[in-house]
């Protein structure tokens, strides 16, 4: 095709349409939210066990040469008590063994307690919601 344009030729120009398109931001509701402090009671129980002691006295009355060893006997630990009687001879005499018993006990305690929970509620101002319209960003 050639530069020049012969007087009967004609330009037909071509116009189009172009979209442009953007965005920008719109308030359509507030959102408030709100706590609330609820308390409620709350009682629980709780097995205990607590140790105690039992001891019986066992009197021996027999001399011995050297003091025996405490030992044990089952559940019971036996205590030799050892003392001096005054004799033409000094020996030594096993007066008493303490024969001691543990037991257990079980008690149940009980106690009262103010527990506290947080409820929020959300407020929406501006634009009315029907409960089954899902919440706006």
């Amino acid at each position: 095709m050639s530069s020049e344009r012969s007087s009967d030729e004609q330009v037909l120009p071509l116009h189009e349409e172009v979209l442009s398109v953007g965005k920008r931001a719109v308030e359509r509701a507030q959102v408030r939210i709100t706590t609330e402090v609820r308390e409620r009671q709350e009682t629980v129980e709780q097995d205990l066990d607590r140790e105690s002691v039992e001891v019986v006295r066992v009197p021996v009355g027999r001399p011995v040469d050297a003091a025996p060893e405490p030992r044990q006997e089952g559940d019971v630990l036996i205590v030799p008590i050892l003392e001096e009687e005054l004799v033409v001879t000094k020996r030594l005499v096993l007066k008493e063994e303490l024969h001691i018993r543990k037991t257990v006990t079980r008690h149940t305690e009980r106690i009262t307690e103010t527990l506290r929970s947080e409820e929020a509620a959300v407020h929406r101002d501006g634009v009315p919601e029907s409960p089954t319209t899902p919440p706006r960003e």
